[in-house]
């Protein structure tokens, strides 16, 4: 696939077309950093989004063991290390849930990236039902995120998705 097919329309037109093409693209390939890559693009170009991108869990000398590190993404620079529990990402990961945060500068201890972020959507990924990645988007406007994109961004990478995935970091 060279050229993802962006129908004009609300968010559930988009993404019904979008998430089949993300899934054909990544179908086959065994680079998890190459397909998050190309996950990251696609939504990016779909929706004009901010910052679109991962981070990762992976082992760090910290209280908790672990932090979130900046894996794939489209945007400007980021942070690079988010710790468990902190921020939306972080927040994200401890409940095991996708948050929605309509203005950034309400979320209590948010880490402001970029001071241009104004809304965030994370969404957890999971690999034998540890959170294994975030998906965080962030955009300059208030309240761009909402109950639509959870329930399509939670479809990229379902539940069982990267269970049977085999790749190492």
């Amino acid at each position: 696939m060279e050229k993802l097919e962006i129908p004009k329309g609300d968010k559930a037109h988009i993404y019904n077309s979008l998430i089949p093409q993300i899934h054909a693209l990544i179908q086959g390939e065994d680079d998890i950093y190459a397909n998050l890559a190309n996950v990251a693009a696609a939504l990016k170009e779909a929706f004009g989004h901010f910052w679109v991108g991962f981070y990762i869990v992976k082992a760090d000398s910290c209280e908790y063991g672990k932090k979130l590190v900046l894996g794939p993404f489209q945007g400007p620079v980021a942070c690079t290390r988010i710790a468990f529990g902190k921020g939306v990402c972080g927040t994200a990961w401890r409940e095991r849930r996708t948050v929605v945060v309509y203005d950034v500068e309400q979320f209590p201890g948010h880490i402001a990236c970029s001071s241009l972020s104004r809304s965030e959507i994370v969404v957890p990924i999971f690999k034998d039902s540890q959170v294994f990645a975030v998906l965080d988007i962030d955009s300059t406007e208030l309240g761009s995120f909402d109950q639509t994109d959870a329930e399509y961004l939670e479809k990229l990478f379902p539940q069982d998705y990267l269970d049977s995935y085999q790749f190492s970091l």
